[in-house]
């Protein structure tokens, strides 16, 4: 039985604080059109004490092997010919963590790739993110890009890490049944399609709707037990990738959602949204900004968008029975 600590229902989204893994598993068959999110970054960010929390892991062996029970779900769940996105990036290693005193990268976004292919996603596209390598030698001070290292010893230095969006699909039977992703000429014009094909989104300096900065305000949902800082996906990322693969009135999946940045783009652009959090400060903060999302983006649904009578997007999907288990 899958334990819910906490929900909230809106006309147009469902919010859960309980564990990623058993409530998608809880989640009828094609249920869901889109997934995206941030996965919790291994043994990187400790969000909370829970072991249940997939970052509370001892390497990244170990939470590919954990991580791999949510994918699969996760493509029992979409319907077919959908996809899912996650927003990754390679992770550093210092001397201190390493058994031979070497320090390098971890290959997160690859070992995420694969995890993806093992549990039957087809590898669709990858978008690089440019991020500024001096605003993260400023934020991490890392020894990898300070200039003293550049002058003194090249062979120390590295270089600035992009982020990266992987985009999986799921090829099976039943797609030509699925409702396609349609957009108009009048709302996508062509040069609106050839921004959006892009193999990579700028930093502002080079693409000026591209901002670090553009995420949901954090400091309200950090609390005295919070180790590592949270990192929401940035709503500019987010706004492209449901506007471009979903439908108006379509539901987007967030298994880690966090303060709820997924859903308060899903919500603005007229989507359904249903979202996971395992940690209680968070996901509070997240109700708190769907229920300003569904409120400001009442104007962009269509007449009839909801089910008679008002059904909450739980009953619609068929997923109350989640909330009626709460214990």
């Amino acid at each position: 039985m899958t334990k819910v600590v906490d929900q909230f229902l809106g006309a147009r989204f469902g919010a859960y604080c309980v564990d990623a893994v058993e409530f998608a598993a809880g989640l009828p068959d094609a249920s869901v059109d889109f997934s995206v999110y941030s996965p919790p970054f291994s043994s990187l960010y400790i969000y909370s004490e829970s072991a249940r929390d997939m970052g509370n892991v001892s390497n990244d062996a170990e939470f590919q092997a954990t991580y791999r029970h949510l994918l699969r779900e996760l493509f029992r769940v979409t319907r077919p010919g959908r996809l899912t996105a996650i927003h990754v990036k390679d992770l550093v290693f210092y001397s201190n963590s390493s058994d031979d005193g070497s320090r390098g990268l971890r290959p997160f976004t690859m070992e995420s790739l694969f995890s993806h292919l093992a549990e039957g996603w087809t590898y669709h596209r990858m978008i690089t993110i440019s991020r500024c390598p001096v605003k993260e030698m400023q934020k991490t001070k890392a020894d990898r890009l300070l200039y003293k290292h550049f002058r003194e010893d090249a062979a120390r230095t590295g270089g600035g890490l992009a982020e990266y969006v992987l985009v999986f699909r799921k090829w099976a039977p039943g797609m030509d049944e699925t409702p396609r992703v349609t957009h108009s000429r009048e709302e996508y014009p062509l040069d609106t399609w050839q921004d959006y094909a892009q193999p990579a989104f700028f930093t502002q300096d080079l693409w000026p709707d591209m901002r670090e900065t553009d995420v949901l305000n954090v400091k309200a949902a950090r609390d005295g037990q919070d180790e590592k800082h949270l990192c929401p996906m940035p709503l500019d990322i987010a706004e492209r990738l449901v506007r471009q693969y979903t439908n108006p009135g379509e539901t987007v999946f967030s298994p880690f959602m966090g303060i709820g940045s997924e859903g308060f783009v899903a919500l603005k652009h007229g989507r359904r949204f249903i979202g996971s959090e395992l940690k209680e400060s968070y996901f509070r903060q997240a109700v708190r900004n769907l229920r300003e999302a569904e409120h400001d983006g009442q104007a962009a649904l269509f007449e009839g968008d909801l089910p008679e009578g008002g059904a909450t997007l739980a009953s619609a999907r068929g997923i109350g029975a989640i909330g009626a288990a709460a214990e």
